[in-house]
């Protein structure tokens, strides 16, 4: 053995394959998380930020029900059609009483919020996902600062939606 370097210790070389397995699977798990936010979010966003050839209006919400509201929708986009009854997911961003932008999913009589509120709302779930990520990284592979940069978009993406809709 050469004097300068220091000598391998037992305990090193058994913990490598440890870690390295400890790195592979937290990665995954962060990036699992990440792409279960973005497919969560997509399912409504898709509609709200690719409005060309989609219904778009107003919808007036004079019911709610358990899960869901309803009421008249007036169109204001060409080719758009009226409609009595068209269904809006009930949540604290729909009181019954107030008129909503909307835009149509294709081939239904579902309605999704548009503008900034309803593309800051449809992008929750990844707001969620960014925050339970930072938690995998900051844990499990211990980058504090990319954990950080995470857990601080997620905030200020929940933070923006609940401004939004207010």
């Amino acid at each position: 053995m050469i004097p300068a370097m220091p000598a391998a210790s037992a305990a090193s070389s058994r913990t490598a394959p440890v870690d390295a397995l400890r790195v592979v699977s937290m990665g995954a798990v962060a990036v699992l998380i990440l792409v279960a936010g973005v497919w969560g979010s997509w399912g409504t966003a898709q509609h709200v930020m690719l409005t060309k050839g989609k219904e778009r209006g107003t919808i007036e919400v004079s019911a709610c029900g358990a899960d869901t509201c309803t009421g008249p929708f007036t169109p204001v986009s060409a080719g758009a059609s009226k409609r009595a009854r068209v269904v809006i997911d009930k949540s604290v961003a729909v009181r019954k009483g107030q008129t909503y932008d909307v835009i149509v999913k294709p081939g239904t009589d579902e309605v999704v919020r548009s503008g900034p509120a309803g593309v800051l709302y449809s992008w929750v779930p990844l707001g969620g996902a960014l925050l339970l990520a930072s938690v995998v990284v900051a844990g499990g592979l211990r980058l504090t600062r990319v954990a950080w940069i995470l857990g601080g978009t997620g905030i200020a993406l929940l933070t923006a939606a609940f401004a939004a809709l207010q």
